[in-house]
């Protein structure tokens, strides 16, 4: 993407775009916001992706530093103004009366939430336990699964260090078998990941965990289909969502697994400390909670919530982020995470030395992107992003495609819908001053 063009993308609709944003007061932009979205309804989330009017009303919704630039929202997600307001509010109304008003009162209001959760997934609101972060939800699934010494689980090279460090304590404490797969990336197409899952199964296979996209390159795995050739060998497959929900469109039909554990404080945008579990109804049985509960072989998913006391604002809050995921538009906030990573992309790939090792195709990507550099430190680079320009990445291992071989360092980048093109303009051109003579200013 040339200078031009990028250019041209900053002046779509140069009315709104040409005037300071300390000239609109809150309720100025949640009255823009509400009449863009009236203006858009019609039009396909391709275009509105571009539309920086509408992305800008959008923006005011945060109250971020504009004197630091935050490309690492694949960490911990800013939430918008009315999430951090619920918080304030469900947390003063507890702090009243807290053995009456929490316990008494907001503790009963969650299943409301859990009900939007389950819409919002496409399941049923009895297959849904609000807890505390993905870690939690992936640790009580593969913590609780039954196994023994012997059995063997599969999972990638790629996969999250704290999901599989359940693994490999399981390992030592039961005897269990680790086995890891390595992949192309970018991979030709998502049957090579279908593929290589399926070649690295063995008769012993009794659970895989997966990643639905990797935190490591945003690569998103075919789950439907590895879900169902897992199924016809009776093996379980638990899927690590942290970055998926409210990153891009899916129900659970789309992708069919049975355990699926999610961040809500990353793309969701929800208060920091949330995250749910989904277990289909006739597996919950099955599954130990990892804080034992009076009953631990029950069929109720509220049985992994019994984790002691805990601010039940937090959960409530979540309510509010739902409302504005909603609000925006779930097609919209996807497509407009893609136009933020291309846009980037496209732009430094052409430089010497730059690989992208992220897929540009929608089926297996979205907002988040990675990239490699031959020639200079990108480490370096990240540093001198940090310290000159405030512009925060962060550096990622990625594991060789080949066993044995050096981890690729890469450069990770997640911009958000609250990231302006002038942000990532700043970005773009101090990589390219870095690629060019070693310094980012």
């Amino acid at each position: 993407m040339g200078k031009s063009r990028r250019q041209f993308f900053k002046e779509i609709g140069l009315g709104i775009g040409s005037i300071g944003i300390f000239g609109f007061l809150n309720k100025d932009a949640q009255a823009g916001l509400k009449s863009k979205l009236k203006q858009v309804q019609s039009l396909p989330a391709k275009h509105i992706a571009q539309d920086e009017d509408f992305w800008f009303y959008v923006q005011q919704a945060f109250n971020i530093d504009r004197s630091f630039i935050n490309l690492n929202n694949g960490g911990v997600h800013p939430a918008p103004k009315i999430v951090i307001d619920a918080v304030k509010r469900y947390m003063d109304f507890s702090n009243g009366a807290p053995a009456h008003n929490s316990w008494r009162v907001l503790r009963h209001r969650k299943e409301l939430i859990r009900k939007r959760l389950a819409d919002t997934f496409g399941c049923s609101p009895e297959e849904i336990a609000i807890t505390r972060n993905v870690t939690e939800s992936m640790q009580i699934a593969l913590l609780g699964l039954e196994l023994k010494s012997g059995d063997e689980v599969l999972t990638s090279t790629h996969d999250y260090p704290s999901m599989k460090n359940a693994l490999y304590q399981r390992k030592l404490r039961e005897g269990i078998k680790v086995n890891t797969f390595s992949f192309p990336y970018p991979p030709k197409n998502l049957n090579v990941l279908t593929e290589l899952v399926e070649q690295n199964i063995t008769p012993k296979t009794k659970l895989i965990l997966l990643c639905h996209i990797t935190n490591l390159t945003g690569q998103i795995f075919p789950l439907k289909d590895i879900c169902h050739l897992a199924r016809n060998r009776n093996i379980e497959v638990v899927v690590d969502g942290a970055h998926s929900f409210g990153h891009f469109v899916y129900k659970q039909k789309d992708i069919d697994t049975d355990i699926y554990g999610a961040n809500l404080h990353k793309w969701m945008m929800g208060p920091i400390g949330t995250g749910f579990l989904y277990v289909k109804k006739e597996k919950i049985k099955k599954i130990w909670p990892l804080f034992p509960a009076s009953d631990p072989k029950s069929d109720d998913i509220r049985k992994f919530e019994h984790v002691g006391t805990q601010p039940e604002a937090l959960k409530l809050a979540v309510g509010d982020a739902l409302t504005f995921h909603h609000g925006i538009g779930e097609k919209r906030k996807e497509e407009r995470l893609r136009f933020l990573r291309n846009y980037w992309a496209k732009e430094i790939e052409q430089l010497p030395g730059v690989k992208i090792l992220t897929p540009y195709a929608p089926e297996q990507s979205c907002g988040i992107g990675t990239f490699s550099l031959e020639n200079r430190d990108i480490k370096e680079l990240q540093r001198q992003l940090l310290n000159k320009l405030k512009v925060y990445t962060i550096n990622v291992g990625v594991p060789s495609e080949k066993k044995g071989e050096k981890a690729v360092m890469g450069l990770r980048v997640t911009p958000s819908i609250y990231t302006t093109l002038r942000e990532l303009d700043i970005f773009i051109d101090g990589v390219k001053g870095f690629v060019k003579n070693g310094s980012v200013s």
